[in-house]
Parts: structure tokens; sequence; C-alpha cells
């Protein structure tokens, strides 16, 4: 998401270099949505797969529209946008099937059972492998598995944004489905990073407010001193911790450098013990961060934050 735009201006040569250090380092899972940039995300992943597609697993989401200005419209996972969205994506990719394809979020008005029915055609028809979700809650986890096995749920999950413990991750378990966790560093909150500019939609965030500002920059300093104890960076620490939480989880890291990259690599060398787990997650509590994951009335619009 990050190298079309979300946060700021990108260098396209130096993301398709990223893809191909990612690819070269053994990172197998690029996920994206066709609505990152307008369509300009899958583009450059096409460019950065055009001779190493069997060497990718693709995630892609679909279903938020986007108005020439780029602002939102609001979702649509009708059968007919589901194989419509499809089609565009396929080209824009030029590949001929997704691994996991899934709706970004839930369309209030379309039962969970006909998006993925449409998706289960898809996939009957080789132009999906695999169907995932993404930010739903138990109810439509259940209402979907029961239409064609879900093989993953996409959810933001990170040590100050907790929510999936206490319903969903023990569902998943259940009923074995995986997790891509996104938001492993809160959008660079807990790298220590800053919105660029106005286009940067983190200046939008909560978290990213100038009222919850000293709040979460001690919380920053305190996972720092933390991980430097360890030899570590505090992203290191934060993506180390989410490794730890469950072998079914895969962190999304938003690598748009290689230099990114490579310190985000780094956490795989950093092994946190069950003490160090109850160490962070202390001081970690859920709750402890100053202001919400997205604006108020985005967080009115997530299925997974329904109670």
């Amino acid at each position: 998401m990050g190298m079309s735009g979300m946060y700021g201006s990108a260098d396209e040569r130096e993301s398709i270099a990223t893809i191909h250090e990612a690819l070269d380092r053994g990172i197998t899972l690029l996920d994206t949505g066709d609505f990152y940039g307008t369509g300009h995300n899958e583009m450059l992943i096409g460019r950065a797969l055009r001779d190493r597609r069997d060497r990718a697993i693709l995630s892609v989401k679909f279903g938020a529209l986007r108005a020439p200005d780029g602002s939102w419209g609001g979702y649509d996972a009708r059968p007919a946008a589901v194989k419509n969205f499809l089609a565009y994506t396929l080209k824009r990719l030029g590949v001929d099937y997704i691994d996991i394809y899934r709706p970004a979020r839930l369309d209030p008005a379309v039962p969970i059972e006909d998006t993925v029915g449409a998706i289960r055609d898809m996939v009957t028809a080789g132009y999906v492998r695999s169907i995932g979700l993404s930010e739903v809650g138990p109810d439509t986890i259940r209402r979907a598995h029961a239409v064609h096995p879900i093989v993953d749920l996409q959810i933001e999950y990170s040590l100050v944004s907790r929510g999936p413990e206490s319903r969903i991750l023990p569902l998943l378990d259940t009923l074995d489905i995986g997790m891509t966790a996104y938001g492993v560093l809160s959008r660079g909150l807990l790298s220590g990073s800053s919105p660029a500019g106005a286009s940067d939609t983190r200046a939008h965030f909560p978290r990213f407010a100038s009222e919850n500002q000293a709040v979460n920059t001690r919380l920053v300093q305190k996972l720092g001193q933390m991980a430097a104890t360890r030899g570590a960076t505090a992203p290191q620490m934060a993506i180390a911790w989410v490794l730890a939480r469950h072998s079914s989880i895969v962190p999304v890291v938003g690598a748009r450098t290689r230099a990114q990259l490579q310190e985000s690599l780094g956490s795989l060398d950093v092994e946190l013990s069950p003490d160090d787990l109850v160490s962070l997650e202390a001081v970690f509590p859920p709750g402890v961060v100053a202001g919400e994951r997205y604006r108020k009335e985005q967080m009115a619009m997530l299925d997974s934050e329904r109670a």
C-alpha cells in the first residue's frame, strides 16, 4: 500500500527493487488491494513479478470504491461486482490466477454468503486458489466458512491493537484459519514515524493527532528501551512480538525501501521468551495507546469491531 501514494510519494524503481529483494530473501507473500493507488499497486506488482510469478503468493483485497479525486465511495461486494473486480485485477497484475482473494470489508448491503459464493465460483473456474476475509467478526467468519473454507483472515494486530485476542483469535484457532496481521507497527507509530504531509493518510488517523502525541511517544520510547536490551530496534521488537504470538500469524510488513525491508527482517533474529512476552504485554496492555486505529466513522464500519 505504501508504494502507491498512501503514505506520501514513493520511488517506483526502489519499490520494484524492494519487492525483488524480498523474494530473493525468501519472502513469498505479497499483499495488495485493487484500490491501492486506484490500480497502481497491482500494476507495480505486475511489473515486479513479470518473470517471478511462481515465487510469490498473491493476496488481493477488493470492494473499496474510489473516485477520480481519490475519495472513498463505500464498498461493493455484490457477486457481479466480485467477478468484475477480479477480471480487472488479473489484467493489471498480468497473471492467470490469484492465490488468496478477499473482500476488503464487509458490505452491509450484501450477505457474506453471496460474496463468498461468487468467489467460490471463481475458485471452481480456476481464477482464484483460496478465499480470505478482512476485518470481519466471528459471526461473519462462521457464515463465510460454511459456504467455502476460509484460509485466512486479515486484520490489524499489534502491541497496541490487540482487539482480536478476545473473540477472533480463538475462533480462528478452532476453525484452523490463519491470520495475516497488518498494522504490526501501527502504521509506523511504533517505529517513531510520523505523517509526511496532508497526502499521507496517517495525518487523519487519531493515533497521530497532536493531542495523543505525548502518550504515544512515551510508549515508543519504552519499546525502544526494551528492544535495546536485546540488541534490536523498536520495529524489530514489535514484529517479533507478533511472530511469537502464534505460529499461524503472518505479519504484513509495509516496507517501501530495501533499507526498511532489511530492518524488518532483523526481527527474525529476535527470540522472545515467555518472560519477555509477559514483560512486553505488561507495558502494552490492551487500551494503553491513545487514539483509535481509524477515525470514528471508519471504526463504525468495521464488522470486526461489532459486539
